[in-house]
C-alpha cells in the first residue's frame, strides 16, 4: 500500500514538472500579430497615469509589470515595453503600444503594424 502511494506521488510530480516546463516554453516563444498605438492622458487599468512618451503597452491578459520585447516585422526595429494597461479593444489586434514605443518601432504614420512579442 505504501509503495502504491509513493508511485502515485512520483507520477503526479513528474506530470506537474512536465506541465510547468510546457507552459514556460510556450510563454518564452514569440507571438506575432497586429499592434496599434494610442496616446491618452487618462489613468491606465493599473492605476497609473498614461504617459504617451513612456515605453508601455496594453495587453488583454498579461500581468501588469510584464516586460516584452516587441519587434516590428516590417523594419526589424525592436523595443522593450512594460504592460500597464488593458486592451486593445479592436478585433485583430493583440497589443496597444504607447506613442513613444510606436515611434521607436517606426509606425506612427500607419497607426498599426505587424509585430512579434516575447517576454523578457
Amino acid at each position: 500500500m505504501k509503495k502504491t502511494n509513493q508511485t502515485a506521488l512520483v507520477a503526479v510530480t513528474i506530470a506537474a514538472g512536465l506541465m510547468a516546463g510546457a507552459s514556460s516554453a510556450s510563454s518564452a516563444a514569440a507571438q506575432c500579430g497586429r499592434a496599434s498605438w494610442y496616446a491618452l492622458h487618462s489613468r491606465t487599468a493599473s492605476g497609473e497615469r498614461m504617459n504617451p512618451s513612456a515605453l508601455t503597452a496594453a495587453h488583454r491578459s498579461l500581468p501588469f509589470g510584464t516586460k516584452l520585447r516587441v519587434t516590428n516585422k516590417d523594419n526589424g526595429r525592436s523595443v522593450v515595453v512594460r504592460i500597464n494597461d488593458r486592451g486593445p479593444f479592436v478585433r485583430g489586434r493583440m497589443l496597444d503600444l504607447s506613442r513613444g514605443a510606436a515611434s521607436q518601432l517606426g509606425f506612427i504614420g500607419s497607426g498599426h503594424t505587424a509585430v512579434c512579442m516575447a517576454r523578457v
